[in-house]
């Protein structure tokens, strides 16, 4: 094993996603192939353990401590995985140990069942579930001795390895005490006491190996019969002892590892999250401050992809809260910007140019927290021309009638025309449903609570579309609103918030109609200022994009490089190959 080479690169494969969980499987598997510790030529041979394991078989069979087990072998060679020292031997599995199973009385007599500590101590998978420790004495529920007798479960002595074989594989402990199972365990009673330990970390080696082979798609189960046939390597008694100390050694020190992460990690996003929370709520008279320290430390701060999305969010929430471009006093303030699109509704609907709008009476809910002066609380009814839903005829593929956007052209914040259906509408529902440019639409009908509400603006490429049932075209003025500003609203925090909050309960299909989204409340900017506003976002949004691709980058990079030290010490790589993966 080439520790030195691990150790010289660890600050660069520590922040690998999974780096530490490599770093277990990694010890574990140097474990059962005869690299973790050095042999000893002074060792007694496994062929001389072999010898002892099977007299201690015969013994304990006929001293009726053990059920002579049923020989369940095919008769094949054993298939052998790689090479081990020529101290050891291969061997099946249940030449080590039997193989036993479970079983679970009637559950509809609770008489089968005692509190722990008052009967048979019995476990099943979930109590193994988010167990840590190696050794375990009794699950959340002991049999009673009637349960006993009544099932197929056996009591299996102290020092039993326990293995799940279903819901799910590969759960691994040791029995503490007498224990018993369910039929979720095919656990290995060691001929020979004092192999126990070294069977349950080879167990541990084996497991996702046993996982990923195990027959089944909804259920997958492995039988006796596969347990008993794994080739199993075993070393001198005396290696299996040093080999586990290693093990338990190594192992501690990944704990530390991951618990150093860990707080590192939960400092970061401590840190992280309240620089952004201060900027959330801003204090107008530490705003600048506090602005400039989160974008000074971003770098710092955003080390993982995941964090990415909180990021974006975060530029929204900025956006609509008139904290992310300046103000400019030679704006028209936003007041007066509602007042003229009033007008021109008013003059529509005297011309019947505003038929079925769907508009609701535009009445404010809120007027809260700090908005620049040239800013005004408003609805999206109060800045929609009109808002109406699509077409309710059905759809096809092909290029018949003419073309429908529908859900899952809805993405992103723009328009995807890939996936278009068709539909034969008459000239007028073409009329009232072709689309223009500019024109928001928003989902209003879905199984899912975060696709609800979710919005596109319509690109050139899409203008003269039609629409389907379940989105809400909204128009606006474009010489007053900008729809991409619109869009910004839409998502920030505090509309998501209004959308999701009165159907996050609701069971099934979540639907928000005309009346709801046109009561939506949001912080309405000068016409110029969400120009700039829009301008800086597509900005930052770069930005997160580039810094996003950077992190996932270094990941990659960091994931080659475990790779190749890992494949380095099983078995040595060109020099140039390693330094290629390090670069």
């Amino acid at each position: 094993m080439n520790a030195e080479r691990l150790l010289q690169h660890y600050e660069q494969i520590a922040d690998a996603p999974d780096a530490i969980a490599r770093l277990r499987r990694f010890i574990l598997d140097l474990a059962v192939r005869g690299k973790l510790v050095p042999q000893d030529p002074t060792d007694e041979p496994a062929s001389e353990l072999l010898r002892r394991i099977a007299t201690e078989k015969a013994r304990r069979i006929q001293a009726g401590d053990l059920r002579k087990p049923r020989e369940i072998s095919d008769g094949n060679e054993i298939d052998e995985p790689w090479t081990i020292p020529s101290n050891w031997r291969w061997v099946r599995l249940d030449a080590v140990g039997a193989i036993v199973g479970g079983g679970t009385p009637s559950a509809a007599d609770a008489s089968n069942f005692a509190r722990p500590g008052k009967g048979v101590p019995w476990l099943t998978p979930a109590d193994l579930g988010g167990y840590s420790d190696l050794y375990i004495s009794r699950g959340s529920r002991d049999l009673s001795e009637g349960g006993l007798k009544s099932s197929s479960a056996t009591i299996m002595p102290e020092g039993t390895i326990l293995f799940t074989s279903r819901a799910p594989i590969g759960y691994v402990a040791i029995a503490a005490n007498p224990i018993s199972t369910n039929q979720g365990f095919k656990s290995i009673v060691p001929y020979v006491a004092d192999c126990s330990d070294f069977i349950a970390t080879a167990m541990k080696a084996f497991a996702p190996q046993i996982d990923a082979k195990a027959p089944g798609t909804t259920f997958k189960e492995v039988s006796g019969k596969i347990v008993a046939g794994i080739p199993f390597p075993l070393p001198p008694l005396s290696e299996q002892y040093r080999i586990v100390a290693k093990v338990d050694e190594l192992m501690a020190l990944c704990n530390a590892l991951e618990a150093a992460r860990t707080e590192r990690e939960t400092k970061r996003d401590r840190l992280a999250a309240a620089s952004l929370a201060r900027l959330n709520t801003p204090d107008p008279e530490t705003f600048r401050d506090d602005a400039r320290f989160a974008l000074d430390a971003l770098p710092a701060l955003t080390t993982r992809p995941n964090q990415m999305k909180h990021l974006r969010q975060n530029i929204l929430n900025l956006a609509v809260r008139g904290k992310l471009v300046p103000q400019d006093p030679a704006d028209e303030p936003a007041e007066d910007l509602l007042k003229r699109i009033a007008g021109k509704k008013t003059e529509r609907a005297r011309k019947s140019e505003g038929r079925r709008n769907g508009l609701p009476d535009a009445s404010l809910r809120r007027e809260e927290e700090l908005t620049p002066d040239s800013w005004t609380w408003t609805q999206l009814g109060a800045v929609a021309l009109s808002m109406r839903y699509g077409t309710s005829v059905k759809c096809d593929y092909g290029t018949k009638g003419a073309p429908v956007l529908r859900i899952p052209n809805v993405s992103g914040g723009r328009v995807s025309l890939d996936d278009i259906k068709f539909g034969p509408l008459s000239p007028s529902e073409m009329e009232d449903l072709s689309l223009r440019e500019g024109d928001v639409l928003l989902i209003r009908s879905n199984g899912s609570l975060e696709i609800v509400g979710r919005a596109a603006v319509v690109t050139p490429e899409a203008a003269g579309m039609l629409f389907a049932g379940y989105l809400v075209r909204l128009r606006t003025d474009p010489t007053e609103i900008d729809p991409a500003y619109i869009w910004l609203a839409l998502q920030s925090s505090e509309v998501r918030d209004q959308i999701e909050r009165p159907i996050r309960s609701a069971v099934g299909l979540k639907n928000v109609n005309l009346t709801e989204f046109g009561a939506l409340t949001f912080r309405l900017p000068p016409f110029a200022e969400q120009h700039r506003i829009v301008a800086k976002v597509e900005e930052l949004m770069v930005l997160c994009e580039q810094l996003e691709a950077s992190l996932i980058g270094a990941d990659e990079t960091r994931k080659k490089l475990l790779d190749a030290l890992l494949a380095e010490a099983l078995a040595p790589l060109d020099t140039e190959v390693l330094r290629e993966a390090a670069e």
